[in-house]
């Protein structure tokens, strides 16, 4: 998703992420209505965990805690037990190949070590939807590529949908979809040239302001 600054890209992620209310419409995420000119929910935070996961620019990991236990924390939020969670966490780890880091803490972490980190914080909770704000941001254009392979992977690894918000455009060739917008609106939505598996399918986060027409984001962008 790419667009000027003060587009509405951010907000549009919080909206998805249930972290800002909408104005009006209703959402859908992963096939249940979340929002319908109003939370569907009481507990917005328990919807976050179980259906959502965040990858920041700036990693946001907790500086007291490891590798191992900054995946484990959002897990343990979410009720799962110690022991599981710390076995869910270096599993974690060792897919995206950090595994040899799990005892690090963020500031003995390089910057593309934090961020696959905080990748792997995202997953902890087995979300079908992943929101990603410049998550290249901090790194260089090498490095960019391979988060960006990274996220490409898991998308169809874990069935999971990723909306990425992006300046970069030498990484447009990693997404299925390229979303446009201006103004607070999504002015265009275009196909771009790259291999899609069927698991892309599996999950979607749809929006639609009442009178007007559907917008409906794909799985993997």
């Amino acid at each position: 998703m790419v667009g000027p600054s003060g587009s509405g890209k951010t907000t549009l992620l919080n909206v998805i992420g249930c972290v800002t209310e909408p104005s009006s419409g209703w959402i859908r995420l992963n096939g249940e209505v979340v929002y319908d000119e109003g939370w569907m929910r009481r507990d917005l935070r328990r919807l976050r965990l179980e259906k959502i996961g965040f990858i920041f620019q700036t990693h946001n990991l907790l500086p007291f805690l490891d590798a191992t236990e900054n995946v484990m924390e959002v897990m343990e939020l979410a009720g799962l037990r110690p022991a599981a969670a710390r076995a869910r966490a270096v599993e974690l780890l060792d897919y995206l190949q950090v595994a040899s880091r799990r005892n690090a803490m963020p500031a003995e972490l390089s910057g593309g070590e934090a961020q696959r980190v905080a990748i792997a914080r995202a997953l902890a909770n087995r979300p079908k939807i992943i929101l990603a704000d410049e998550p290249t941001a901090p790194l260089d254009s090498e490095r960019a590529g391979i988060v960006m392979d990274l996220l490409r992977r898991i998308a169809l690894d874990q069935e999971a949908a990723i909306l990425v918000v992006t300046h970069d455009e030498s990484v447009f060739n990693r997404f299925d979809r390229l979303l446009r917008l201006r103004d607070g609106r999504l002015v265009s939505a275009e196909p771009l040239p790259t291999s899609r598996s069927d698991a892309f399918k599996a999950a979607t986060a749809e929006c639609s302001d009442r009178g007007g027409a559907d917008c409906r984001l794909p799985p993997c962008l």
